[in-house]
């Protein structure tokens, strides 16, 4: 599946091209129920990227994120595959960074604390898998290299007492069934990493964190569906 398509790179082309820019996305899962249930939320209507879109919680990279240092570190299999092919001079400061970014985007955009008891605390990223990474192609007027993490969403310290008012990038948030999540709006790249994601689903599972990456990119002009394995 092709993602030169305005739902995930943007609508109009830019002459110029643009250094995708570090992101992070989690993909949070409860598993207590019948059928497991994931985080979901809708973008606000004025945003130039992915207006009205039901997405993860996710965002940029800040140079904040590498300075902070975990209560206990990565995963070493997700350690490895963050520093694979990292682009530019692959660093374990930055690979803690992006699964940091997930974590503190998810509280900033969704309320929820995830591997620490309050947001003030050093967070624990050893529950962080790395399942997908997807480069915006170029030519567009937003680039983003973004990293999927999938975690289990018992890891959250206030799962059902999240601090969102509907007021900042996600309107809504809800827990929603792969079969309920069929019927939103959603970005091509959203779908593909919930096509990914459901065979472990069916069998009540989350991806090993050694579990191969999905890695997908434009070379020249054709979309390449490439893995990261350790």
């Amino acid at each position: 599946m092709s993602y030169d398509h305005p739902e995930f790179a943007g609508s109009k082309l830019h002459q110029k091209v643009l250094k995708p820019k570090d992101a992070a996305t989690l993909i949070l899962v409860r598993r207590q129920f019948a059928a497991p249930r994931i985080l979901m939320g809708q973008r606000a209507g004025g945003h130039a990227f992915m207006p009205n879109k039901y997405v993860f919680p996710g965002g940029r990279l800040d140079a904040a994120d590498c300075r902070v240092k975990p209560a206990r570190d990565l995963h070493p299999a997700t350690m490895a595959k963050l520093m694979a092919r990292m682009r530019g001079r692959p660093s374990e400061t930055r690979a803690r960074g992006l699964a940091q970014a997930a974590v503190r985007e998810t509280w900033e955009e969704a309320g929820l604390v995830f591997g620490r008891a309050s947001p003030e605390e050093a967070p624990d990223l050893s529950g962080l898998t790395l399942f997908m990474r997807a480069i915006t192609p170029p030519g567009r007027t937003r680039r983003f290299d973004s990293r999927f993490f999938v975690a289990d969403a018992e890891q959250l310290a206030n799962i059902d007492q999240p601090h969102h008012d509907g007021g900042g990038e996600l309107l809504t948030l809800s827990w929603l069934t792969l079969d309920e999540i069929a019927s939103l709006d959603l970005p091509l790249i959203t779908i593909d990493a919930l096509k990914r994601l459901k065979p472990f689903l069916d069998q009540g599972l989350l991806p090993a964190q050694d579990c191969p990456a999905s890695f997908q990119y434009y070379r020249g002009k054709s979309w390449i569906e490439d893995e990261i394995a350790v």
